[in-house]
């Protein structure tokens, strides 16, 4: 499925600047830039799946026209997180002439905040050296992790987590294109899941067209890897009601049938919180239990043990102790 998945994902990628959804201001700059032909280095920052790979695409070739393969080398840092990645790839593309009008070359790093350090500190050097003939677009998702001496060479734009209407925007053109059947309880499913990544929703709507050509709430639960919500509810119930053993035997149930990771039973229990009869107050000291919990288990705690002292504290806190 992940080789379909990148085959609509590219399908459905945004070719104009007007066609990306939830970055306004960021794409009014970019423009701007991109019409003097004179683009400075620039750092693209924020979630997955919110435009910053297709934004650095639209720019080059509305750079490069026809050309743009040949001036644009991207490469992904995860993958290639080295100081011999900059040293060798990155040095021999930018050290060579552009085609075209445009005077310098484009590189792309996508990921970059997975660069270790000494390779930033060859990048921040490159990025000196070779300003004349060639720009950096760096993406990443967090750019704390990218060292200030690059940060203060790039202009930075954030991203922002894409809102339900830009999702349910870019859902509607792919239904129509390929003749899905998706009513709003469905779109409302794939924005809750997504958390507003619209790679995710792409591959989720893919998978499901791949079943049937009208996409429901129940199909769509079905793909996602995620404890239903009303199964949550229960279990949490038995638990402020006090019957530890029911709550325990609930969510074991929910965790095997269903196959949900500890993780994600997490996400939708801190969510499900809020949706409970009870104290604010009450609610808030149960959403940092959750926190805590979640922190154990991503240090390597075993999550079943984990999840059932969570549920503990649900009882307790039901007992007003």
């Amino acid at each position: 499925m992940e080789e379909n998945s990148n085959i609509w994902t590219e399908k459905y990628r945004p070719k104009k600047f007007e066609e990306v959804v939830g970055q306004e201001d960021i794409i009014k700059k970019v423009i701007n830039l991109t019409k003097s032909l004179n683009i400075p280095h620039m750092l693209f920052a924020g979630p997955a799946g919110t435009g910053k790979s297709t934004l650095a695409l639209i720019v080059v070739k509305e750079l490069y026209g026809i050309h743009w393969k040949e001036n644009y080398l991207e490469l992904n840092a995860s993958d290639e997180r080295g100081i011999d990645i900059v040293r060798q790839k990155v040095k021999d593309f930018a050290r060579t002439k552009p085609l075209g009008n445009t005077p310098f070359k484009v590189i792309f790093l996508d990921e970059a905040d997975a660069l270790t350090r000494e390779a930033q500190q060859a990048l921040r050097r490159t990025m000196e050296n070779f300003t004349s003939t060639c720009r950096f677009i760096l993406s990443c998702n967090y750019s704390s992790k990218i060292l200030d001496p690059i940060q203060s060479r790039c202009v930075v734009f954030r991203f922002k987590m894409l809102e339900k209407k830009d999702i349910e925007k870019r859902i509607k053109i792919i239904a129509e294109r390929e003749n899905l059947q998706i009513d709003p309880k469905t779109i409302e499913a794939l924005y809750e899941d997504s958390e507003g990544d619209c790679r995710r929703v792409i591959n989720l709507l893919q998978a499901a067209a791949s079943i049937s050509p009208t996409i429901s709430e129940e199909l769509i639960n079905t793909l996602i890897s995620a404890a239903k919500p009303g199964d949550i509810k229960i279990v949490l119930e038995y638990a402020l009601s006090g019957d530890f053993l029911k709550a325990k035997e609930k969510l074991l149930e929910v965790m095997l049938k269903e196959s949900v990771a500890g993780t994600d039973i997490i996400k939708s229990i801190q969510k499900e919180i809020w949706n409970l009869q009870i104290d604010n107050e009450l609610k808030v000291k149960l959403t940092e239990k959750t926190g805590e919990i979640e922190f154990r288990m991503v240090e390597g705690s075993d999550e079943f043990i984990q999840l059932q002292a969570l549920l503990a504290s649900f009882v307790m806190a039901g007992r007003g102790m």
